[in-house]
């Protein structure tokens, strides 16, 4: 009976550990174009991958002045894929009323760059690489 207690303890934690999926780094550039926006500030991106899920800005910049916001996210994650929305001065959502945008990981190391213009779904570009 001992030894039957062993091997079911033991098979229950090899296949516990079997379930566990392997982590793969992510490395996301998100850009926005903010063209055509009035008065665009305080650019970024909220969604399900942030801390604080959809409460947390992540702050993105326009370094030359192009009205192109961007923002590199690394992270080593096990998850099939992300949902965000482009916000302006902080809190003001794109997309109202329509899904979020999704990128779907593929289960390996990868590095995306992700453009959009600002409330436009229809109109973006995945470059995987």
């Amino acid at each position: 009976m001992k030894n039957l207690t062993y091997l079911i303890v033991a098979l229950t934690v090899v296949f516990m550990s079997s379930c566990v999926q392997e982590e793969h780094q992510k490395t996301i550039t998100f850009s926005v174009d903010m063209r055509g926006v009035e008065n665009p500030g305080n650019v970024g991106i909220r969604g399900d991958f942030t801390d604080q899920r959809w409460r947390e800005t992540v702050a993105m910049t326009d370094e030359d002045g192009d009205s192109i916001y961007s923002v590199t996210l690394s992270q080593k994650t096990a998850i099939y894929g992300i949902e965000f929305k482009f916000v302006n001065q902080d809190d003001q959502f794109e997309l109202k009323d329509q899904n979020n945008r999704e990128i779907i990981f593929e289960y390996k190391p990868e590095v995306i760059e992700y453009m959009a213009k600002f409330n436009n779904n229809k109109d973006f570009k995945i470059n995987r690489k």
